[in-house]
């Protein structure tokens, strides 16, 4: 295991010595064999549990493996926080364009309509226009393509520390878990900083084209859902975006993934 990440090493020996310490029997499927060789009615299960890690082991080695792949991580993180911004950019300046129908002044619609609005007399909502729907459509497809390409890597990556934690005896759903909760942590590190990064940058455009008066007629509450559904947009984007290759990791055969070369 000389050539082995150390996050792998640290992650099997955790599940090594688990196993010893709990004295817990991996599932046997095949019916148990009798001295004289017929098959006996007691199932494997009904006599053995299932080897199931803590959720604490399972948070510190995805944890210690986002830190060993820091900089895709990060490549990974900052693709979500670019679309994420932008996504959150577009509905704090629809925010601030229903906070100024709502003050009902007449120059409003033609300052709206100028900066790209399709206001009428009487609308009370601005809403976001046709092009920057598609754009933040394409931005969020093209995110969650990169996601999806940057997780086949890792399993590809991954293949002998998959492949040695099924050996160990871990579960489907075990290495399931791994993905999922490294994706989790991306989602959530990337959605709110580029929430917060488009909150930001749309209140400051906000300022510059309208003036103060945007910040004190924008409705603070619609701005805070708005900036949590961006977040909760990003996180949803990238539990999708490992959806795929950790069902595929998760399906791994050991003898396959032991035998890859690396």
């Amino acid at each position: 295991m000389d050539d082995v990440p150390p996050v792998f090493r640290v992650g099997a020996l955790w599940y090594s010595s688990f196993l010893t310490r709990r004295r817990i029997a991996v599932p046997v499927r095949e019916e148990i064999q009798t001295v004289s060789g017929q098959p006996s009615p007691i199932k494997g299960p009904d006599i053995a549990r299932q080897v199931v890690l803590p959720f604490r082991k399972s948070l510190e080695i995805s944890v210690k493996s986002l830190r060993v792949r820091f900089f895709r991580s990060l490549i990974t993180t900052m693709t979500l926080v670019l679309a994420v911004a932008f996504l959150g950019f577009v509905l704090v300046s629809t925010d601030l364009a229903d906070g100024l129908l709502r003050t009902g002044d007449p120059g409003v619609l033609q300052t709206l309509e100028r900066v790209g609005y399709d206001v009428k007399p009487g609308t009370t909502a601005a809403g976001s226009s046709a092009k920057d729907r598609w754009i933040v459509a394409l931005s969020l497809l093209v995110c969650v393509v990169g996601i999806v390409n940057a997780q086949l890597m890792a399993v590809t990556e991954r293949f002998r520390e998959i492949g040695t934690f099924k050996c160990l005896g871990a579960l489907d759903s075990f290495v399931l878990r791994l993905f999922l909760m490294e994706a989790g942590m991306q989602g959530l590190a990337g959605g709110s900083m580029g929430a917060v990064l488009g909150g930001l940058v749309g209140l400051a455009n906000g300022l510059l084209r309208y003036g103060f008066s945007s910040w004190t007629a924008v409705s603070w509450v619609a701005v805070g859902k708005s900036l949590a559904l961006a977040a909760g947009v990003g996180c949803l984007l990238s539990l999708a975006g490992v959806l795929y290759p950790a069902i595929v990791a998760a399906r791994m055969q050991p003898v396959e993934a032991m035998r890859v070369e690396e």
